[in-house]
């Protein structure tokens, strides 16, 4: 199908009718499609969008400036190569409660069961909310890096590591995405998902590398806080950003990314089948 407009360039659209919805070029095509949807939903929540951008930015500097001598003194390093990844991760996952919580807002309004019975390929939507989040994840930790950058955070391996940190918090995320929309849409219709996703995220953000030593905790709490998802992906990301040790715990992320994803992926699928179908 082609649109003209006077005195514009043409545009030819792929005639959607023709695709087969269970195809691999339908899923692709309507996985772009939505995508775009769930971004333009979610520029237009401008609560939502200053929460995720600008408060994990100000709770940097925040860290910094309430906690920055103390734990600079403990570790001998800028506390900024811990706070910076710290509310990397914390931002990506507090804005995949939000997406999580609207999900579940449009499965109690109806909206999910009309997009769900359109002639679009069935994994589409699910999929352009994920595609959706790793956007949202890499322009949050783009700026927040630029943030981190005023309190002392600087990249000193060079643009490789740098990169493979933007990874490490994309992966992370994207897998902690995929754990709350299979929540959300395996939950009861208006079930209290925030209090209970942001009480695991707070415990999660608490008791890391990147808010304190591993070693200035109570030996009994050491292993655990030293081994749950967060540590050791803050520090892998300090490391590619001033050096250090990467292998054992870039191993330690990707476990727990394959987990999370090997644990969520059935679930969210079927769930959002049953949600969708089921009101």
């Amino acid at each position: 199908m082609t649109v003209v407009e006077p005195g514009r360039r043409n545009y030819v659209f792929p005639p959607s009718e023709k695709l087969a919805e269970s195809s691999a070029r339908a899923w692709f095509h309507h996985s772009v499609v939505l995508s775009g949807r769930q971004i333009l939903v979610y520029v237009r929540d401008v609560p939502t969008l200053l929460q995720t951008l600008i408060v994990p930015a100000l709770s940097m500097i925040m860290f910094k400036v309430v906690l920055g001598d103390a734990i600079g003194n403990a570790t001998g390093m800028n506390s900024a190569y811990g706070t910076v990844p710290l509310v990397i991760l914390v931002g990506a996952m507090f804005g995949s409660i939000a997406t999580a919580t609207r999900l579940n807002m449009e499965r109690t309004s109806g909206l999910l069961s009309r997009i769900y019975v359109l002639p679009i390929n069935r994994g589409a939507d699910l999929t352009s909310r994920v595609i959706s989040e790793l956007v949202r994840i890499f322009v949050t930790t783009v700026i927040l890096l630029a943030a981190g950058h005023l309190i002392g955070f600087r990249f000193t391996q060079g643009v490789g590591p740098a990169l493979g940190l933007i990874g490490v918090a994309m992966a992370y995320g994207a897998a902690f995405a995929v754990f709350t929309l299979a929540l959300a849409v395996n939950a009861s219709p208006g079930a209290p998902l925030v209090p209970y996703l942001g009480l695991l995220s707070s415990l999660l953000m608490f008791f890391n590398s990147g808010f304190s030593p591993v070693d200035m905790y109570p030996g009994w709490l050491q292993p655990i806080v030293a081994n749950q998802p967060m540590t050791p992906a803050i520090e892998v990301m300090r490391s590619f950003a001033a050096g250090g040790p990467i292998a054992a715990n870039l191993t330690k992320v990707i476990i727990w990314v394959v987990v999370l994803f090997g644990v969520s992926v059935y679930p969210a699928l079927r769930g959002y089948r049953k949600a969708a179908v089921g009101g």
